[in-house]
């Protein structure tokens, strides 16, 4: 973990942005003009996918992925010009929020700037040409990071646009070496101190697939020592597959409860049911008081959380990266309607959502129940919250003493007697 990753990290919502896809203009301007909007949802950090302009060779789909960027230090003129990209940023800060952006280290475009300029950055086949040390993403090539000067232009990048925004979310981060990021967080911490380090980390199973190719394979544990927070990709296949109906949620929660066992005490985890590159969150949860759970204790957990554009409309379709395929913004299920995630937000600023312990687990089908626990003996303070995404009314054990609480999500009372408690969707009380 990097020694000075502050933990009220823990207190704050990530919204994603895919600038070409969120407004029909698809660019700076369409998102500027929806600031409010995405203030009101509770958002702390913006996140925006590539703003740097993509390749023409071996494009994918009609304007290419924004991940085959072409050269680092220019913006995708589809988005607008760098004085309207400072212009969003301006306004982000005017706000009170804090702005991030893609950095798509492991790999560029084959026709990039760096291509051209030094193709010996590059890792090359057998054969002499460019290529993938593993897998085959044919819209770009890898980079070579046994280059030192490769590490002086790629963070010198990164300086460059630490001028204007508070961050980077790192893509791949585990197929870049750790030592590089954290060569790059020093730099940037010489015009940014503070900077927000986010990891796109790997699942376990990646991570063993890249080291058996003889590839870097950088571990959670071991980012941690440049980032301030990974993916939850350590236990995210175990929820994909409880929610698809594969399995149930008992490997999913033991994992979630590993999280906080086998990383520094500081650790941060980005949480979230959805993003950019797997299923949306909708189109595996048709129910929509299973969605609204679901959401909330996501959101409830220890550590950050990511919601990807869309996402709080309940947006079913997975946006294509390659093609202007527009965010449903009349998707079926509201999750701003009851004001949720600006609810949830409002809950995860309380200084035990960042402080204490965390536990989870199943109370009975259906229904989660995760606890935050600050102090000791009589001294101790506990968050409940209480998840039912059956869409029924349920009467649960508890070991709570007899009395009326109060549900910080809705202010409504809730009754325990004789051991039992009843619960509606979200309920969530203090102890």
């Amino acid at each position: 973990m990097a020694s000075d990753t502050k933990i009220d990290l823990r207190k704050q919502m990530i919204y994603s942005i895919f600038v070409r896809n969120y407004s029909p203009e698809g660019n700076f301007e369409g998102v500027r003009k929806d600031l409010d909007r995405i203030k009101d949802l509770g958002t702390d950090i913006i996140w925006l996918l590539p703003i740097q302009p993509s390749g023409k060779e071996k494009r994918k789909g009609s304007l290419g992925s924004p991940y085959a960027i072409s050269d680092y230090r220019a913006i995708n003129p589809e988005y607008g010009t760098m004085e309207d990209f400072k212009r969003l940023c301006d306004d982000v800060h005017a706000k009170g929020m804090k702005i991030i952006i893609d950095c798509v280290y492991n790999h560029t475009s084959p026709d990039s700037v760096l291509a051209k300029e030094h193709p010996d950055w590059f890792y090359h086949k057998n054969d002499g040409s460019f290529g993938n040390k593993v897998g085959d993403w044919s819209d770009v090539i890898d980079l070579d990071y046994s280059h030192k000067d490769l590490w002086k232009y790629q963070a010198e990048t990164l300086v460059m646009w630490a001028k204007y925004v508070d961050g980077f979310r790192c893509d791949v981060a585990p197929m870049v070496p750790v030592d590089f990021w954290k060569y790059a967080r020093e730099e940037v911490a010489k015009v940014r101190p503070g900077a927000i380090w986010l990891a796109e980390s790997g699942a376990p199973d990646f991570i063993r697939f890249l080291r058996s190719k003889g590839a870097v394979g950088g571990s959670d544990s071991e980012l941690y020592q440049a980032f301030d927070m990974t993916y939850d990709y350590d236990i995210y296949p175990d929820l994909r597959a409880a929610l698809l109906g594969q399995k149930d949620l008992t490997d999913y929660l033991a994992g979630l409860n590993r999280q906080e066992g086998v990383y520094p005490e500081n650790y941060v985890k980005a949480h979230f049911l959805e993003n950019h590159d797997v299923v949306r969150a909708h189109g595996m949860i048709d129910d929509p008081a299973a969605l609204r759970a679901m959401t909330a204790f996501i959101y409830f957990m220890k550590g950050a959380m990511l919601v990807y554009n869309g996402e709080e409309k309940g947006d079913a379709h997975h946006v294509t990266l390659f093609d202007k395929d527009p965010v449903d913004w009349n998707g079926d299920i509201d999750l701003t309607d009851l004001y949720l995630l600006k609810k949830m937000h409002e809950i995860k600023q309380l200084p035990i959502m960042a402080e204490g312990s965390y536990e989870a687990k199943e109370v009975r089908k259906g229904v989660l129940e995760a606890v935050h626990s600050l102090g000791e003996g009589e001294e101790e303070e506990q968050l409940i919250g209480l998840f039912n995404t059956t869409g029924k009314k349920q009467a649960i054990p508890t070991q709570l003493p007899e009395g009326i609480y109060k549900n910080l999500y809705d202010g409504s009372s809730v009754q325990v007697y004789e051991g039992v408690m009843r619960i509606g969707e979200i309920t969530i009380i203090e102890k």
